[in-house]
């Protein structure tokens, strides 16, 4: 009687297992239940940051609107040795094909930001190979450069925009610091701000016409280069073979 009473038990505990784990496997949230129970991510995620002992981060702009600051920022990042990514937005190529050309010249990376800066999370399949087709061409038009990463606009993606991204040979891009320059923070803030948050392999999200950045930018990169840090492209710093992403969106070696 106490083997039927201790298996009785074992196959309820055996059952209750299996529920849970069907349950967790079901869609809620995009998958976060199951990705916790079972420890992958069952849904497509971008880089946020890079695995790596290494002494380095990426600094990166997105580009939309406005240029006036631009060239400065060039000539900051020149004067401390740093590089960076321009992530650029296909109307402010449009207008203002000179910057471009300038970033090119310094040897500073260029990302696309899609072209009229969409949600693609409500785009089409279709519409989504055409905001980012416009985009990588009118880049290369300029530069003769193929554009092999990108950034979705408000950081919003899922399976699709990942997916149809790297069907165009593009590695979506995300960030694991965000400065919240938009916000008008002062440049000491900003600074703070990232040299709290900023760990080996960190991309660093910036804004090339945010109110203060003139003011950050200088501070930032001296108390990173201080700290020991390489300050240098997305490009550079991401695993080019042989990873893969986790669920909180580092990328490791496999």
């Amino acid at each position: 009687m106490r083997f039927l009473v201790v298996k009785s038990k074992t196959i309820k505990y055996a059952i209750l297992v299996i529920l849970s784990a069907i349950l967790l496997s079901i869609n809620f949230g995009n998958g976060a239940q199951a990705s916790v129970f079972f420890g992958y991510a069952p849904r497509k995620v971008p880089i946020y940051a890079v695995e790596t002992d290494e002494k380095k981060v990426a600094i990166s702009f997105d580009s939309a609107w406005g240029a006036d600051k631009t060239l400065k920022i060039l000539e900051i990042l020149k004067e401390y040795n740093a590089n960076a990514t321009f992530f650029l937005v296909g109307f402010w190529v449009e207008e203002y094909p000179e910057m471009v050309k300038a970033i090119k010249e310094q040897g500073v990376e260029i990302g696309t930001h899609s072209n009229t800066h969409p949600d693609f999370v409500n785009l089409s399949e279709s519409d989504m190979k055409l905001e980012l087709s416009t985009s990588v061409n009118l880049i290369k038009n300029i530069t003769g450069d193929d554009v092999k990463l990108f950034r979705a606009p408000y950081g919003s993606y899922n399976n699709t925009v990942i997916s149809t991204a790297e069907n165009m040979g593009l590695t979506t891009i995300q960030w694991d610091v965000d400065t919240l320059d938009w916000k008008g923070l002062s440049g000491i803030d900003i600074c703070n701000r990232v040299v709290n948050k900023v760990q080996n392999g960190s991309i660093i999200l910036c804004h090339n016409n945010s109110e203060h950045i003139l003011d950050a930018l200088p501070l930032l990169l001296d108390r990173l280069t201080n700290m020991g840090y390489q300050i240098t492209s997305v490009g550079d710093l991401i695993i080019k073979d042989n990873y893969y992403v986790d669920n909180l969106g580092i990328q490791r070696k496999k």
